[in-house]
């Protein structure tokens, strides 16, 4: 039964930290905008891990001879 009156202060503490928390967090803008976040992840951002001799050669377009020539694994 001791025990209670020490526990029940620390409660009281720890409920009040969270509070605090809570309402500092609100007051900071953290909960202010819910869905550009979860949208962000669609976006495509990688360009910049790509090499650039890959990037050009991905902006060439490819010649005709190329793109028309029959793999001979598959005759």
């Amino acid at each position: 039964m001791d025990i209670l009156y020490l526990l029940i202060p620390i409660a009281i503490i720890f409920v009040g930290c969270a509070l605090w928390a809570f309402f500092w967090s609100v007051n900071s803008g953290q909960y202010d905008d819910m869905e550009s976040p979860a949208h962000s992840i669609l976006f495509d951002d990688d360009d910049s891990l790509i090499p650039d001799d890959v990037q050009q050669k991905a902006a060439r377009p490819a010649s005709p001879a190329s793109t028309t020539k029959a793999d001979p694994k598959h005759d």
